[in-house]
């Protein structure tokens, strides 16, 4: 029978952009084992379409793979800040866009990361002002046919897959 292992201890060991913390568990067979793992906090992520069904994309450097990959917009949710004003706020920094919001769900970031991410569709979108990107991001706006939307999702060359998913099966576009 598989159940929650107990957590022996928790030390952060590296901070700065990225967190790390090891936590220490009592695993089922009595054996005490530490894993690595990510600390990050929430964030969200947006499937946008315009009016005639193109997907909103940001084109821009990722430093884990070094290259530019065309990703959904998204960013962390800053405190005091409910997901949805976060989204909204993160889309139009990044893009320039507005739209009509809906929430369709949580996903998990990995096994080894505390990441929570809040996927949203927003829907009849239109470029509103410009960009209000912040010092660190260089972003091209593009705009995607859905059909070769399918195919770039399909081919994984994205960080926010699942957003991208639960997007399309919301919106019953997959």
């Amino acid at each position: 029978m598989i159940s929650t292992w107990k957590k022996i201890k928790e030390e952060p060991y590296k901070t700065g952009f990225r967190k790390l913390v090891k936590r220490t568990f009592r695993i089922p067979d009595d054996r005490i084992v530490d894993f690595d793992i990510k600390q990050e906090g929430p964030v969200v992520c947006v499937l946008a379409l315009t009016k005639n069904n193109n997907i909103i994309l940001a084109k821009q450097f990722r430093p884990g793979p070094e290259r530019v990959l065309l990703e959904l917009p998204g960013g962390g949710v800053d405190a005091g800040e409910t997901p949805e004003e976060a989204v909204k706020r993160e889309f139009s920094e990044e893009t320039g866009y507005t739209g009509d919001f809906q929430f369709v769900g949580a996903s998990l970031g990995s096994a080894y990361s505390t990441l929570v991410r809040y996927n949203f569709v927003a829907t009849n979108c239109y470029k509103k002002q410009e960009q209000n990107l912040e010092a660190n991001e260089f972003i091209e706006v593009v705009e995607m046919p859905l059909a070769e939307f399918r195919d770039h999702l399909r081919g994984g060359q994205l960080t926010d897959i699942t957003t991208g998913y639960l997007g399309l099966d919301y919106l019953k576009l997959l």
